[in-house]
């Protein structure tokens, strides 16, 4: 089995990369991305390419299973960019692996494609794939959802499977998150028990995490078996004030969301965080996923908690872990930070 995997140098995709190298039924793996990584994995090449202009036919002739992962969360000021990359590179995606002839496509979607939904039950893969149009990110996904449903349509003999995972954390993926949603003032070291005083508690806050290793698993089962269709992706037990308290040696303190969606609001607006506050709206309305049909029919279960994940994530924090991969790369400290002030927080891809 032959495998293209277009965005394989992130969080998500140096995890599935590992793993489709160990697995003996894939022969070859083709690792494409915008920037080509010191990084690699058995099996692998590697093609640069940029999925909003070049030509991708090429790449994706004689593959048994095209993996679209390739995604930008930033910049969040000016969601032209991202637009261009994650719509109309995914439709760029989309037409290749039909003009190839692909015979399965698998897509990483997310719950961020989900309608706002209720927090005391959990969702199936029927729940309204709308996302929240004031967040660039939701509106995105919903959108690249509603590509997919005319991709079946007009292609119906290839195997789509979307993807819809909650929040994705590993060590080595902790220096990128931290520059894209936290920034560049977040000091590593002080993220660790005891030095936060305090979690703020607010409605809403109520969300979803797995390890990268548990989605790689799903992304690896969905391409070599025969599975269609979506899968919720996520780990027990759901994420709150609660949890995260617990994890920091923290105490909960309850605060309006308004709050806490003014201070981020300035930060952003002042080029200091690059998380905008329609980001803190989205995650306040994303429903709590039901992922029975992925274990019933994809026979997948997390191996990690999300508790666990998150444990993994804050350690990678105060290590200032990464890869040998444009996304991941953990940079060089203070200048790289100073960089990032410089050039814009939530201004540059």
């Amino acid at each position: 089995m032959r495998v293209v995997v277009i965005g394989a140098t992130g969080n998500v995709g140096t995890s599935l990369v590992e793993a489709l190298a160990a697995d003996p039924r894939v022969t070859s793996i083709l690792g494409v991305a915008r920037r080509r990584p010191g990084w690699t994995a058995g099996k692998t090449e590697w093609a640069q390419a940029d999925v909003t202009t070049a030509d991708l036919v090429p790449l994706l002739r004689g593959a048994d299973v095209a993996v679209h992962l390739a995604w930008l969360f930033q910049p969040t000021h000016r969601p032209m960019v991202t637009w261009r990359n994650n719509v109309l590179g995914s439709a760029r995606v989309f037409r290749a692996v039909a003009d190839a002839g692909v015979p399965a496509l698998v897509y990483a979607s997310s719950v961020g494609a989900y309608s706002p939904g209720p927090k005391d039950r959990r969702v199936d893969e029927h729940w309204q794939t709308h996302g929240w149009p004031m967040a660039a990110y939701s509106r995105e996904k919903a959108y690249v959802e509603r590509l997919l449903d005319s991709f079946q349509v007009v292609n119906p003999d290839c195997r789509v499977v979307r993807l819809r995972p909650g929040f994705i954390f590993k060590r080595e993926s902790a220096t990128q998150q931290r520059r894209l949603f936290m920034g560049p003032l977040v000091p590593n070291r002080l993220v660790r028990p005891g030095l936060i005083p305090v979690v703020p508690d607010f409605p809403g806050l109520r969300f979803q995490v797995l390890h990268a290793d548990d989605v790689r698993e799903a992304y690896r089962l969905a391409i070599t078996g025969d599975a269609r269709g979506p899968f919720n992706l996520a780990a027990d037990p759901v994420v709150g004030a609660r949890e995260l308290a617990s994890l920091l040696g923290a105490r909960i303190v309850r605060v309006p969301a308004a709050g806490v969606r003014a201070m981020l609001a300035a930060g952003w607006g002042l080029g200091l965080v690059p998380a905008s506050p329609q980001l803190f709206d989205l995650a306040r309305h994303i429903p709590i996923m039901d992922t029975g049909r992925a274990r019933r029919e994809l026979g997948w279960t997390p191996r990690h908690s999300s508790l666990e994940a998150l444990e993994e994530f804050l350690r990678g924090l105060r290590e200032g872990a990464g890869m040998d991969t444009p996304p991941l790369s953990p940079g060089t400290g203070g200048p790289m930070r100073i960089r990032e002030l410089t050039t814009g927080v939530g201004h540059r891809p």
